[in-house]
């Protein structure tokens, strides 16, 4: 398989779901898939898939986030039913083991990376498969989210009234009381996505965030962000709000048809947002598990105002947007 051949036709199918509204993360969190929420991963080593592969399955469709090879499922006794159609996954391979001159094996990187292809099936696809096993939560979904956001150390102002923004220039995140949500998955959602461009900065991952509202640089950098918003809350169980970033399909759709390339590179920058943020849930000073919690608990009961409604993005160029 030929990977600009491959990477287009992907591309295209991308480009089909987003003008149809059915790309993932333009659809609604669905609370009914909460106990098997999280990245697809292999049913045999239960690896979770990286970067395009990681979209690209999620794009499929399927609740069930377990995937394998034929040959992987007939070793476990399961059995592909038949007229079921596999995905297409990519690999790319930058090194390998090669001996040195002592005898010992070391990791080489390659002169020119090496790309394979694998097809995989969902689990849903086959006979004889176990049930999945619910995922265990060490923290409630607002807790892990509160946890987040307090150990980032943000700036975070709560200072708008129906906007939500992240200001690269001055290095805060600007949001509306909590009071003006609907509920604590609605903020959660909402201020994930802003610590996402907050990421972007150049003491965290060096984006480039200069850019006017409306143009092309402005339109990739909310396709970051709107995948790695996805790829936390498909981990953390929160709600996703795809209605808060329909202004950008076209300018995504635009990008992607330009460069076949770009969902690709776009995945990848999303994942390592997503790795970026999800670690501050990693740190467990006792100091830091105590208030998180406390804070969440006190944060619960803040939401769901009579004067709640949508959060509107802001026109202003110097801004990045929810």
């Amino acid at each position: 398989m030929n990977p600009a051949t491959y990477r287009k036709d992907l591309t295209a199918q991308i480009i089909r779901q987003l003008e149809t509204g059915t790309a993932p993360w333009q659809k609604p969190w669905n609370p009914d898939l909460a106990p098997l929420h999280g990245t697809p991963h292999n049913a045999m080593t239960e690896r979770p898939y990286h970067g395009g592969n990681q979209l690209w399955l999620t794009c499929q469709g399927y609740a069930d986030p377990r995937w394998c090879t034929y040959r992987q499922a007939k070793e476990q006794g399961w059995q592909v039913r038949k007229g079921e159609h596999s995905t297409a996954i990519e690999y790319w391979q930058w090194s390998e083991r090669q001996k040195d001159e002592a005898g010992k094996f070391v990791e080489v990187k390659l002169d020119q990376p090496r790309v394979f292809y694998a097809n995989v099936f969902n689990a849903s696809q086959m006979e004889n498969v176990p049930e999945a096993r619910p995922v265990s939560l060490q923290w409630q979904p607002e807790e892990a989210a509160e946890r987040i956001l307090v150990a980032s150390r943000a700036d975070i102002r709560y200072d708008k009234t129906d906007t939500a923004f992240y200001s690269p220039r001055h290095d805060t995140i600007h949001l509306p009381p909590k009071v003006m949500f609907s509920d604590a998955q609605a903020f959660y959602g909402v201020a994930l996505h802003e610590l996402g461009h907050w990421s972007g900065h150049p003491s965290r991952l060096n984006r480039d965030l200069a850019h006017r509202f409306g143009s092309e640089g402005y339109a990739r950098e909310e396709l970051r962000a709107e995948l790695a918003s996805f790829f936390v809350a498909s981990r953390l169980g929160i709600q996703h709000d795809p209605g808060q970033h329909a202004a950008y399909v076209d300018s995504w759709i635009k990008a992607l048809q330009e460069d076949h390339n770009e969902i690709f590179r776009a995945a990848k920058d999303a994942e390592k947002i997503t790795e970026f943020v999800l670690a501050f849930q990693q740190e467990r000073t006792q100091h830091q598990d105590i208030t998180a919690v406390e804070t969440a608990t006190r944060s619960s009961e803040m939401f769901g105002s009579p004067k709640s409604g949508p959060v509107r993005q802001s026109k202003k160029e110097v801004e990045l947007e929810c």
